[in-house]
C-alpha cells in the first residue's frame, strides 16, 4: 500500500509504477514514475541521494536507464516501492510529486528501431477474406513464422500527438488524402540491453533483453495501403505515424496473475519458436469518439512477444537500446473484439454507429483512444485527433 493520495487501488498502485517523462512549468524535462495521478520526479530523487541509479535518472529521458539492465532495474524499483510505501519517506519525498494536471508528457525514449508483426490469426483471416475474397485467408508461410516488418522510428509519437491524415497514390494516377484511414490497437515492447549482431537472442532471455510494455495505435491508410502493399508490404500506408503510450510498463509489474496461457500452435513450430507458450491476460478497449466499440484480447494472439524477439534476432539482428517491437493489430474472434476499423465495419461494407452517425473510416476531428487493463494495472492510454492532409 503507498500514502500517496488517492493512488490505492487506481490502476497506478504502488505495484506498477511505469516510467515516463513529464514536462513542468519549467520547460525542462526529467524522468519520472507515475503513481495515481502523480509524476515522482526521479531525477530530483537522484539528485538528493534518493536513488542510486549512476545519473541516469538525471538525463531528459529514459535511454541510459534502459541500457543499465534487469539488475538495476529491479533495485531501482525495489527502491521506489520502499520510498512511495513507507509513510517514513513522506517528508523527502512529497515534494518532489508533480500533479499530473500540471505537467505535459513527451515520448519517453529515444526509439531505436521499430518492427511491427503480425501475430493476431484472428486480424489475420479477417484482412485475408477483405483484400483477398475467395482466397486462402491465411498466406502458407503465416503459421511457421512471426510474419513483420520494419517502420519509420522516427515517426514514433507519444499519445496526444495530432495525426495528420496522409496523401499518397491511392490507385493508378489517383493522388491525394487517405480516405480509409485507420487504427490498429497493438500492443508494443521496448528493448533496454542490445545484443551483439551476429548472435541470436532465444526467447529465454526475452526478460533479460525487453524493459517494458506500451500500448500502441499503428495508424493506417488503408488505400495507400491496398494500392502499395503487393509485392513488398507495408510502407507509406502506415509510415506516417505510429502512436505510443506516455507511460511504459516495466515487466516487473505484472505479477503471475497477469500471465495465461496462448493458443496451441498447430503445426508445430521450429525449435527456436517453441516457447513457453505465456501471453500477457490484457483487455483493450477501443473508443472511438468516446464510444467504446472494440474490445480486443491480447491472450488471444497466436505469436508471442518471446517468439517475436526470437525471430527478429534469429538471423543475427542485433537488438538496440530503445527498439520498439509491436505485437500487430489484436483481434479475438468475435466482430466486437477486433482492433481495426476494417476489420470492425468489413471493409467499410457494415458501418457502425458512433455518436448516432454512421461511420466506417475516421474523419477529420476524430478521436481514437487505446486503454488496456490487466488484473489491478492499467496501462498507459494511446490517444491521438486527426488532423486534416497538408498536400
Amino acid at each position: 500500500m503507498t500514502w500517496v493520495p488517492g493512488a490505492t487501488g487506481s490502476g497506478y498502485d504502488l505495484n506498477h509504477l511505469p516510467y515516463g517523462v513529464v514536462v513542468p512549468s519549467d520547460g525542462q524535462a526529467r524522468c519520472a514514475v507515475r503513481i495515481g495521478d502523480f509524476a515522482f520526479d526521479l531525477g530530483a530523487a537522484e539528485a538528493a541521494g534518493l536513488i542510486l541509479a549512476g545519473d541516469s535518472l538525471r538525463a531528459p529521458n529514459l535511454d541510459a536507464f534502459l541500457a543499465l539492465g534487469p539488475a538495476h532495474w529491479s533495485a531501482v524499483r525495489a527502491r521506489l516501492t520502499e520510498l512511495l510505501g513507507d509513510p517514513a519517506h513522506r517528508a523527502e519525498v512529497e515534494p518532489l510529486l508533480l500533479p499530473l494536471a500540471a505537467v505535459t508528457n513527451v515520448l519517453a525514449w529515444t526509439v531505436a528501431d521499430y518492427v511491427d508483426f503480425y501475430s493476431s490469426e484472428n486480424h489475420a483471416s479477417n484482412v485475408g477474406q477483405i483484400f483477398r475474397p475467395g482466397q486462402a485467408a491465411l498466406l502458407p508461410n503465416w503459421k511457421h513464422l512471426p510474419i513483420g516488418y520494419h517502420g519509420r522510428a522516427g515517426t514514433v509519437v507519444v499519445s496526444g500527438t495530432p495525426v495528420v491524415r496522409p496523401s499518397g497514390q491511392r490507385a493508378a494516377g489517383d493522388f491525394g488524402p487517405c480516405r480509409r484511414l485507420d487504427i490498429e490497437a497493438e500492443v508494443g515492447f521496448v528493448v533496454g540491453v542490445g545484443s551483439t549482431l551476429g548472435e541470436p537472442v532465444p526467447w529465454q532471455r526475452f526478460a533479460d533483453h525487453v524493459f517494458g510494455v506500451v500500448l500502441v495505435n499503428d495508424w493506417s491508410a488503408r488505400d495507400i495501403q491496398a494500392w502499395e502493399y503487393q509485392p513488398l508490404g507495408p510502407f507509406l500506408g502506415k509510415s506516417f505515424a505510429t502512436s505510443v503510450s506516455a507511460w511504459i510498463t516495466p515487466l516487473a509489474a505484472f505479477g503471475e496473475q497477469a500471465w495465461t496461457a496462448a493458443p496451441v500452435q498447430d503445426p508445430p513450430v521450429l525449435p527456436y519458436l517453441d516457447d513457453d507458450r505465456r501471453a500477457l491476460d490484457l483487455a483493450i478497449t477501443v473508443e472511438w469518439n468516446e464510444t467504446t466499440v472494440a474490445n480486443p484480447p491480447f491472450r488471444t494472439m497466436y505469436w508471442t512477444p518471446a517468439q517475436q524477439l526470437a525471430h527478429l534476432t534469429v538471423n543475427g539482428a542485433s537488438l538496440r537500446t530503445g527498439d520498439l517491437f509491436a505485437s500487430g493489430t489484436v483481434s479475438g474472434p468475435e466482430r466486437a473484439q477486433v482492433g481495426s476499423f476494417l476489420e470492425l465495419t468489413w471493409g467499410g461494407k457494415e458501418p457502425v454507429m458512433v455518436k448516432g452517425e454512421e461511420r466506417a473510416f475516421l474523419a477529420d476531428g476524430d478521436t481514437v483512444v487505446l486503454r488496456a487493463r490487466v488484473a489491478d494495472i492499467e496501462l498507459g492510454a494511446v490517444a491521438g485527433t486527426v488532423f486534416p492532409a497538408q498536400v
